[in-house]
């Protein structure tokens, strides 16, 4: 099996971006594994000084079949940052694992991830994998991976022959607006999307993981989801550009998993469709379903 590449994408944070590296380091295969860090320029001077940590950490890095690091001069910003670094090492690899510098992952997450990028290659329902698992699975669910109308940033992967997919001008937007059977449609990823859609056509947030989830809904597509949390985002302290303050994703890794059945032909759950929804439930509401769930309660 040839393994994917490891893509990271960096810009202030030393602190997260040495637990993201440190814990990849941890996996057996990251001594077979290339890792293609990319670091943004600064957004101003107040930045340079942090961005320049970063870049000094990364250069002492070590650990991984090979290292090349892109030092961006100009700021791309993180979405324009993640299309055109995936875009380059896609073409190239065929396939790739994608982190951000707030990821740690378990000592498994690197062997997940390369057999389910083999296994599921030639099925092309599935457009990208990923190693984060938020939900309670039902019980009556008796498989190691799932499937989901909804994606992940956090920690993934996917292929070329998916990525390219990708129309990143949303070019049939004004269509998609003016037709709410289509935006309910795509809220079955959750009811947050279309609203994040729109957020992003009005240019109040600069996301490329709502256009990939986009490209995904417009193919019929999904993302495969591990049942066993092999990742865990730890930005949520205010430092990144994404994330708010809050422990939204504070879900315990898993490093005892053994060995993952994969299965073909795997088939969407409506109780994982479900579960998925109830998660990301707008208001209130979902965000006390939510935490009694974590509590057991719920």
């Amino acid at each position: 099996m040839n393994l994917a590449p490891i893509i990271l994408f960096v810009y202030n944070r030393p602190w997260h971006t040495c637990q993201t590296v440190e814990t990849l380091r941890k996996n057996d295969l990251a001594g077979e594994s290339d890792l293609y860090i990319y670091s943004d320029g600064s957004k101003n001077e107040q930045e340079k000084t942090k961005i320049e940590e970063v870049r000094e950490y990364i250069r002492s890095i070590d650990g991984f079949k090979s290292i090349k690091i892109i030092e961006r001069k100009e700021n791309l910003g993180l979405a324009n940052s993640v299309i055109s670094g995936v875009t380059e090492i896609v073409n190239m690899y065929g396939r790739v694992i994608v982190m951000e510098d707030d990821v740690v992952s378990s000592k498994y997450f690197l062997d997940f991830m390369n057999n389910v990028l083999e296994f599921y290659k030639n099925d092309m329902r599935i457009f990208s994998v990923t190693g984060i698992n938020y939900l309670n699975i039902p019980t009556t669910y008796n498989y190691d991976v799932y499937l989901s109308y909804r994606g992940s940033s956090w920690g993934w992967g996917t292929w070329k022959n998916r990525w390219e997919k990708a129309d990143w001008a949303i070019s049939d937007y004004k269509e998609f607006i003016g037709n709410k059977e289509a935006q309910n449609i795509f809220n079955r990823a959750g009811e947050d999307v279309s609203d994040m859609l729109i957020s992003q056509m009005n240019g109040n947030i600069d996301s490329w993981g709502i256009r990939w989830l986009y490209t995904q809904f417009k193919n019929d597509a999904f993302t495969l989801f591990p049942v066993h949390n092999l990742i865990n985002n730890i930005g949520f302290d205010g430092t990144g550009t994404h994330c708010g303050k809050g422990n939204y994703s504070n879900t315990e890794i898993n490093d005892d998993i053994g060995k993952i059945e994969l299965v073909n032909n795997i088939e969407l759950s409506d109780d994982i469709v479900r579960e998925f929804k109830a998660y990301f439930k707008r208001g209130l509401t979902g965000k006390i379903k939510r935490f009694l769930k974590k509590v057991g309660l719920f």
